[in-house]
């Protein structure tokens, strides 16, 4: 029997489980590029170009500059987004019902809520506490199983048994996490965690996230099966391209983008829609002495992947997707087109896709959303319209996207990355 090549998604496992979300998902990169030698310059102005990193909460920019790029040089960028939809705890979270104890929660993005159903969760985020030089920002993560929201039994509901269970986002999905012990409220709770007093926690963005970890799962170990697959695995990518990128430079700049918020529109201080790139690329032309001739003529040389997940045709539910457009598990990664501008590809950059694809001897597919059905979008559009460059939309095939767990096959990511280090150096 044919063994696959699992050496790029057992790499790519505990980057997943170290990364719950958006912050830690920065944090994970951010180690890779130091051991890199990339530099963060988030709180200074570097003089001299490099190899070099800025962040901000979940959004990171990061790129490499060698002797030989101008200020008119191209840039070849990798996009993607460090958030994925999920439950969010709420400012005053404290609330219970019949005696039991639960936090109260706002839904992030296009949950599908049937799937963080009946799961064991931890908590994981950020928090602001009270220092004596003002206020600083502390990760925080608990990797038991302390929340959890059960689904009704079946007896309670003729319903379920004919149609399912319909989930109401305020009534339904409020996890418990204790009975009729005594339980801390949750800024305590958070204050043991840091380690602080509880009137040194001033705020929190705080997630529960599955404890299931990352697995290659399957018969013949053909899948991925991983919370946060949309978008975290387009991030790891990118970095592993971006590194290699800067040991093997070509006539363009390599540079990622990595954003947060794009599940709820991408418009935030971290989000797509911000001016992170154009004002990195324009710290960058600042290095390297550049003029506003330059700059244009940089973008006209600048070529964006927006990398994101793709939607794999499902065997169950194949009359959901258009009929001529069949996308598969390890059979490549998968072009985006969108007539509407949902996606950012017209004919100039799937060409480009193509030949990137060719270079690195991987498969490709194309996909497009049944007519009759609503696309979903990306950062691509917003990116196209902000910079003024040439953007495509690319990613890797997947299953249940939006789940609480996801899939996607184990010889796709290898491809994609081969295509954006390809892209990249070309």
């Amino acid at each position: 029997m044919h063994q696959p090549d699992l050496t790029v998604a057992n790499a790519l496992l505990p980057r997943f489980d170290a990364s719950p979300t958006p912050y830690h998902a920065v944090q994970t990169v951010i180690a890779q590029l130091t051991a890199a030698g990339f530099v963060d310059v988030s709180e200074s102005a570097a003089s001299v170009p490099g190899r070099q990193f800025w962040h901000d909460g979940g959004a990171l920019i990061a790129w490499a500059t060698a002797p030989d790029h101008t200020a008119a040089a191209g840039y070849r960028i990798v996009g993607a987004h460090t958030d994925s939809p999920n439950l969010r705890i709420k400012p005053n979270p404290e609330t219970q019902s019949t005696g039991w104890k639960q936090l109260g929660v706002e839904v992030y993005g296009g949950v599908l809520l049937n799937s963080w159903l009946d799961r064991d969760l931890g908590l994981a985020g950020r928090a602001v506490v009270r220092t004596p030089d003002g206020a600083a920002t502390r990760l925080f993560r608990d990797d038991r199983p302390i929340l959890r929201v059960p689904q009704l039994a079946i007896h309670l509901d003729d319903d379920i048994r004919a149609t399912g269970l319909k989930l109401n986002q305020q009534r339904h999905m409020v996890p418990i996490w204790g009975g009729l012990a005594e339980t801390p409220d949750f800024r305590t709770y958070l204050a043991d965690a840091l380690d602080v007093d509880a009137d040194q926690v001033l705020s929190w963005d705080a997630m529960p996230f599955d404890l299931t970890p990352a697995a290659v799962v399957g018969l013949n170990q053909e899948f991925i099966a991983s919370a946060r697959i949309d978008n975290q695995l387009s991030c790891f990518l990118a970095v592993d391209a971006l590194i290699q990128a800067a040991d093997q430079p070509g006539s363009r700049i390599p540079m990622i983008g990595l954003f947060d918020h794009e599940e709820v529109g991408s418009v935030s201080a971290t989000g797509a829609a911000a001016p992170l790139l154009s004002s990195t690329i324009a710290r960058i032309q600042e290095q390297l002495g550049g003029s506003a001739e330059d700059a244009a003529r940089s973008r006209r040389d600048t070529l964006v992947i927006s990398a994101d997940g793709a939607h794999a045709t499902h065997p169950n539910y194949a009359d959901r997707h258009e009929p001529d457009h069949q996308i598969h598990l390890n059979a490549g990664p998968v072009l985006k087109v969108n007539a509407n501008q949902r996606y950012a590809t017209d004919a100039i950059t799937a060409a480009a896709f193509e030949l990137a694809c060719e270079a690195a001897g991987s498969p490709m597919q194309r996909f497009v959303t049944r007519t009759d059905l609503r696309c979903g979008s990306t950062i691509g559009p917003a990116t196209a319209a902000l910079m003024g460059v040439a953007v495509l939309d690319a990613g890797c095939p997947q299953l249940a996207m939006h789940s609480a767990r996801e899939m996607c096959g184990v010889a796709d990511p290898g491809h994609f990355a081969a295509v954006m280090h390809e892209a990249m150096i070309a």
